[in-house]
């Protein structure tokens, strides 16, 4: 008798949400993890200062933000690579415990190059976590459900880029700064509680269905020998090496020396970066080369900008740090809402061959009219400065839409035994990207003081530059789908790709 009343309480969860049992505690586990390292972004961003006085690291400050960038780019490559071998749970422990051990260090240490150290680890951490969210995503849900939950990884963002500069400053002003980074200790463990045990089940759910087909997906088919210095841990040294040194070259007073040593940055980066991408990410190829290069246009346009609101707003138009903050919280929640806007659009009656395609398209419009209202906003005096928040909550819904839409897809073509590859590949465009943009927007500024012009200028020179990245992500848009062999000579779109 009770056989007939437990079977159909089961079904109907799995089908229709991403919170039903079988998927409950790993979606809330994903969720902290990414909310976490929003906060920690977030928060320490607001706390950097404070910190660099109190351990005397003021001349060295650029470092504070460039030690866990560089870290993550390393963890980023090497991530990936690994859960294709060894499945997603060891990678992720790793990556918590390493993010665990930085924020540690950070908030114990008692000199700027110990702090600087802790930063690395969290760097390494970051990344990790980051590269592992998606391809978890990837592995442990159904296709009907992907879409839901990479909606939910971009609000994970949400709150913390509301509260998280709120929450971080009153810590530092009541108990300490230290306390910013030991307060994200517990929430490690419960992440770590939370995900862990899910994401060994997959695995072995996995390896099951590759017995079961005849096949051993948990190893490579075959290995082929490349020499070590050609190597993934060897590339994405020197990319991180070589993106070290564009950055740091960039700042410089000597435009000879900045010259040379660019050139070299440049020459050390670029051939690592194709070693550790997927072929045609630098030609922006049809497919997943092409899913790459938009990642990277997209958060170049984005974060590239938005790095430098706050301070065009501030110094510019004169407002406070918490006004020109609002710009960056409505673009986060406008983020979200763009994301589940194309979420509902995926698995609705819009749903169609190319649809995701016009959903970047719509997305790269949508954020090269938010920089264009933004950057008016910004600089020119005439036009009110709460413009510049609305135009950000326009390129933030940009940003929402075309996100989601391009990673579903790329996602979606990525062979089995890949995403771990393609999700880290992903992750490294987006770190990359945003890095290289402020970097050259912060050269911008360098070489203005340097030479006499102005920060209006500077930002100017900015804006065009993230404006222009989004013309190109507007004519690369179609390239996400490539054209499959047998429709070539048909005239309609090619055939439709699973939804996000």
């Amino acid at each position: 008798m009770p056989a007939q009343t437990d079977p159909p309480a089961d079904p109907p969860a799995p089908a229709g949400s991403v919170f039903a049992p079988p998927h409950r505690a790993l979606t809330l586990g994903v969720i902290l993890s990414v909310g976490m390292v929003a906060f920690e972004s977030l928060g320490v961003a607001t706390v950097l200062p404070g910190i660099a006085r109190s351990l005397d690291g003021l001349g060295a400050y650029g470092w504070g933000l460039s030690a866990l960038m560089l870290a993550n780019i390393v963890a980023t490559v090497l991530a990936g690579r690994a859960a294709d071998r060894l499945g997603p749970a060891r990678p992720l422990a790793l990556g918590m415990l390493l993010f665990a051990a930085g924020c540690a260090l950070a908030g114990t240490a008692g000199s700027w190059p110990l702090f600087l150290l802790g930063r690395v680890g969290q760097g390494l951490g970051v990344g990790v976590i980051m590269a592992m969210a998606y391809t978890v995503v990837g592995l442990a849900y159904p296709e009907r459900l992907r879409a839901r939950m990479f909606a939910l990884l971009s609000s994970a963002w949400t709150i913390p880029s509301l509260v998280g500069p709120v929450v971080a400053g009153s810590l530092a002003d009541r108990v300490g700064w230290r306390a910013v980074f030991l307060l994200m200790l517990p929430l490690v463990a419960v992440a770590a509680a939370l995900t862990l045990s899910a994401v060994r089940r997959v695995r072995a759910a996995e390896a099951e269905a590759g017995e079961a087909a005849g096949t051993d997906r948990t190893t490579p088919a075959r290995t082929v020998e490349i020499p070590w210095w050609k190597g993934l841990l060897a590339s994405s040294i020197l990319l991180t090496a070589g993106t070290g040194l564009l950055l740091q070259a960039l700042l410089l007073r000597d435009l000879v020396l900045l010259a040379v040593l660019s050139v070299a940055g440049i020459a050390l980066a670029v051939p690592a970066l194709r070693r550790v991408t997927p072929g045609g990410t630098l030609t922006a190829r049809p497919g997943l080369g092409a899913g790459v290069a938009l990642r990277g246009l997209l958060c170049g346009v984005y974060f590239g900008s938005e790095a430098f609101l706050p301070l065009g707003l501030q110094e510019l138009r004169g407002l406070s740090p918490t006004a020109a903050g609002l710009g960056l919280s409505a673009g986060a929640i406008t983020w979200v809402l763009g994301s589940l806007f194309q979420a509902r659009r995926d698995a609705g009656p819009l749903a169609r061959p190319g649809s995701r395609t016009a959903g970047v398209t719509l997305g790269f419009a949508l954020l090269l009219g938010g920089v264009a209202v933004t950057a008016t906003a910004v600089l020119a005096d005439s036009v009110p400065a709460w413009i510049a928040v609305l135009g950000w909550a326009i390129g933030g819904a940009g940003m929402g839409v075309a996100f989601n839409a391009s990673t579903t897809e790329t996602m979606e073509q990525t062979p089995p035994g890949r995403q771990g590859e393609i999700s880290g590949a992903l992750q490294l465009a987006q770190t990359l990207a945003t890095a290289l943009v402020a970097g050259l927007g912060g050269a911008a500024l360098a070489l203005a003081g340097h030479h006499g012009a102005t920060t209006r200028a500077a930002l100017l020179w900015t804006f065009a530059f993230t404006a222009a990245l989004a013309v190109a992500g507007l004519l690369l848009a179609r390239r996400l789908t490539p054209r499959r062999p047998d429709a070539a000579s048909a005239a309609p779109a090619p055939a439709a790709a699973p939804p996000r």
